[in-house]
């Protein structure tokens, strides 16, 4: 077991993410970052698939996962167990990514959604924080994979100093 695993409490909530190659990927990046659990929510498929394993390389039995039937489900449970909910998500009062700092020594669960509708509503109004990725191109979306590793890497950088 890699000695950061023991130190860095990030999860990852997907919800409700069609393509299933993003989950593979999901699974890649969260394994190169210690990521403690990925819970897969909704419609969002789950291994074993050949698709995931396509993108993920085995990540998908190297990183522990869950399926939750519903996503606010998932973030109840992970609220009780300490974990501060962000979702990473464009709206009216997200905070820049490079401008959050998160605290060290505290447990967080990054939520991703949907790649064409994003995270339920229901979802953003139940988490803590909203996250952004500031973008400066013409394009203000990025695919739920890069934002997934864009996230995921921010936040370990932040946690493990």
């Amino acid at each position: 077991m890699n000695r950061l695993q023991n130190r860095i409490y990030i999860v990852v909530v997907l919800d409700r993410i069609r393509s299933i190659y993003n989950v593979g990927s999901i699974f890649r990046t969260s394994d190169a970052f210690c990521v403690q659990k990925i819970y897969l929510c909704e419609i969002t498929a789950c291994p074993p698939h050949p698709e995931i394993h396509k993108t993920a390389l085995g990540a998908e039995n190297t990183v522990l996962w869950k399926y939750s039937k519903f996503t606010i489900h998932a973030l109840e449970s992970l609220r009780k167990e300490g974990y501060i909910l962000c979702a990473v998500e464009q709206t009216k009062n997200s905070i820049p990514m490079d401008l959050w700092i998160p605290e060290e020594e505290k447990k967080y669960a990054l939520v991703l959604g949907n790649e064409v509708k994003g995270v339920q509503q229901q979802v953003l109004d139940f988490c803590d924080y909203c996250i952004e990725i500031s973008q400066y191109g013409t394009k203000k979306s990025l695919n739920v994979s890069v934002a997934a590793a864009l996230s995921i890497h921010y936040l370990f950088n932040k946690l493990n100093k």
